[in-house]
């Protein structure tokens, strides 16, 4: 197996940037969000929680499709997962990081997973690339 193929190092470091960001916010969502949502009431801090499963759950998906090729038609759920994900993400962060006194964390977020969506969004429409094309498919 070739570990430099380009949808292994996007599938590995979603899952890491994803399993990161969960763990944060599962166990100090209270701590980090009025600091990244300053004037978020201390009881709505469940809410990170709440997304912090999410995040664990496709963080989890992405490192266990990490050595599969992903793009095309292989492993569409996946990428369809990520993508939906990121996208909506990339999307309503943005718009949070436009108010007035928003932190510039939220932006640096924004792009982040914008980024993260575009990686997705080609691997979509265009398929594996470059090595991954010629790599052999296990599993999808």
């Amino acid at each position: 197996m070739n570990a430099t193929r380009t949808s292994t190092l996007i599938t590995t470091a979603s899952a890491i940037v994803l399993g990161a960001g969960g763990i944060a916010l599962l166990f100090a969502s209270d701590v980090l969000l009025p600091h990244v949502l300053p004037g978020m009431a201390a009881g709505a801090t469940v809410l990170g929680q709440l997304v912090s499963a999410g995040w664990l759950a496709v963080a989890w998906l992405n490192w266990n499709q990490r050595r599969i090729v992903v793009g095309g038609i292989y492993g569409r759920p996946t990428v369809l997962a990520n993508l939906g994900l990121y996208l909506v993400s990339a999307f309503s962060l943005a718009h949070a990081a436009k108010a007035n006194g928003a932190p510039p964390v939220l932006g640096g977020l924004a792009l982040l997973f914008g980024a993260f969506a575009l990686l997705y969004g080609m691997l979509l429409l265009r398929g594996p690339f470059g090595a991954d094309a010629a790599a052999p498919v296990r599993g999808s």
